[in-house]
C-alpha cells in the first residue's frame, strides 16, 4: 500500500515525473482511472476542475489508503510579481465558491481555488477579494475529500500563467469527466491565426512549469516521512 498519494489533473503537469513509473488501471464505481506508481508513492490524474478531483483523490484513499495526499499541479499568478516555473507551497487554500478555507501546519501566502479558468480581470477580483497569491481548480476540493476520510493533506503548485497573460475561455474544451478535448482545442486555434503565438508560449510555459514541478516531487517520500500531515479542517472565512 503507497503511504503518500498525488494528485494532479493531466499527465502533461507531471509527465517527466512519472514517464517511467510503473502504470495500472483500476475501476471504482464504474469509473475507470490510471495509477503511476513508484515504490511508496501512487500519482492519479483526475482531469480538469473540482469534481474531477475530487473523484479522483476519493478514488486514490478509497483503493490505496494513503496517509498524506498532495494535490499538486499548475497554477495562474493572482500576484504580478510570480512568474513561471515559481513553486508555491501555501499555507492556506481558499474555495471560492463558498468561502470556505483549510490552514496547513506550514507554507506562505494563499491559494484560492476557483470554478473556471480564470482571465485577467478575474485573478485581480481573487486577489482582492481573498488575498491570494496564485489561483487553481483543484487544491480546495481535494483538501475537502481528504478531510471527510481523515487523510493528511499537503500542497504544491507552481506557476504556468502569469497575471498578465490571459487567453480565450477554455472550459469549452473540458468534457464533463474533466478531459481536455486537445483534437477540438487544436482546430479552434488553427483556424485562428492570431492566437498562434499566445498557444506557442503557453506550450513553452507549460514545459518551464512542468520541469520545475517535477523537480520539487521528486523530493515527496523523505519529506513527508520527515514532518508528517495534519488532517485538513474546513472552516467558513469572511471576506474582506
Amino acid at each position: 500500500m503507497s503511504r503518500v498519494a498525488i494528485v494532479a489533473a493531466l499527465e502533461r503537469e507531471v509527465r517527466p515525473l512519472v514517464k517511467e513509473w510503473q502504470v495500472s488501471e483500476k475501476e471504482l464505481e464504474g469509473r475507470r482511472y490510471r495509477f503511476f506508481e513508484k515504490d511508496d508513492l501512487v500519482l492519479v490524474c483526475g482531469g480538469i476542475g473540482p469534481e474531477a478531483a475530487r473523484r479522483a483523490a476519493e478514488a486514490v484513499i478509497a483503493l490505496y489508503a494513503p496517509s498524506v495526499i498532495y494535490s499538486v499541479g499548475f497554477a495562474g499568478a493572482v500576484d504580478p510579481g510570480l512568474k513561471v516555473a515559481d513553486i508555491l507551497r501555501p499555507l492556506r487554500v481558499v474555495n471560492a465558491s463558498d468561502g470556505s478555507s483549510v490552514t496547513l501546519d506550514r507554507g506562505q501566502g494563499v491559494l484560492v481555488s476557483f470554478g473556471s479558468v480564470a482571465s485577467t480581470a478575474q485573478k485581480a477580483r481573487l486577489r482582492d477579494s481573498f488575498a491570494a497569491q496564485a489561483v487553481d481548480m483543484e487544491a480546495s476540493a481535494v483538501a475537502r475529500a481528504a478531510e471527510a476520510r481523515g487523510v493528511g493533506f499537503e500542497l504544491v503548485k507552481v506557476i504556468s500563467d502569469e497575471f498578465n497573460f490571459d487567453f480565450p475561455s477554455m472550459e469549452r474544451f473540458v468534457d464533463r469527466d474533466g478531459g481536455f478535448l486537445e483534437g477540438s482545442f487544436a482546430w479552434f486555434v488553427a483556424l485562428r491565426p492570431w492566437l498562434w503565438p499566445r498557444v506557442a508560449k503557453l506550450a513553452r510555459n507549460s514545459s518551464r512549469a512542468s520541469r520545475a514541478l517535477c523537480d520539487t516531487l521528486r523530493k515527496l517520500p523523505s519529506e513527508s516521512m520527515a514532518r508528517g500531515s495534519s488532517v485538513p479542517t474546513m472552516e467558513a472565512v469572511d471576506h474582506p
